[in-house]
Formats: structure tokens, sequence, C-alpha cells
């Protein structure tokens, strides 16, 4: 009666797509914004946008190994996780 037949009674598999498409606009602004500031600033910065969201990356996808999550899910959430939260400025 809790599911309702609504959520599924146990861990569901996703793929990469979907995790990609539920975090289209995050993804669109940031490849927007790193376009804007690669050719009014410079390509330097650009980099550093960039490895900005490389080392969140990171940093999320070691706390969620360490909390023994899968790899496959430990790179998609953090994936979607830094997509999330850098959505959050705007």
């Amino acid at each position: 009666m809790w599911h309702a037949r609504v959520l599924p009674s146990g861990p569901e598999r996703i793929r990469l797509g979907t995790v990609l498409l539920g975090s289209l606009v995050p993804i669109l602004v940031w490849a927007g914004v790193g376009c804007f500031v690669y050719f009014v600033y410079n390509p330097l910065v650009a980099a550093v946008l960039g490895g900005l969201f490389v080392l969140s990356f990171g940093v999320g996808f070691v706390l969620r190994r360490r909390g023994r999550h899968s790899v496959r899910c430990s790179v998609y959430g953090a994936l979607g996780g830094v997509l999330d939260k850098s959505m959050n400025g705007f």
C-alpha cells in the first residue's frame, strides 16, 4: 500500500542518458557560460571553470565511493550532484 504502484519495490537501474536528460538545463547553462567566458575573457578562464567542475565531480565521486556506493552509482550521483548544486546560484 505504501508504494501505491508508483514507486518501485526495490532499486532500479538507470542509464546515463536519463541522468543527462534530467540535467539538460544545467548542462546547457554551463556550456553557455563556458563559451561566453572563452570568447569574452580568455581561454584560461574557461579552463579554470572546467577545472572547478572536474574538482567538484571528483570530490562527489570519492565521497560516494567512501559511502560504499557502486562505481556506476558514484559516477551518476556525482554528475547529477554537481549539476544540481551548481544551479543553486542561478
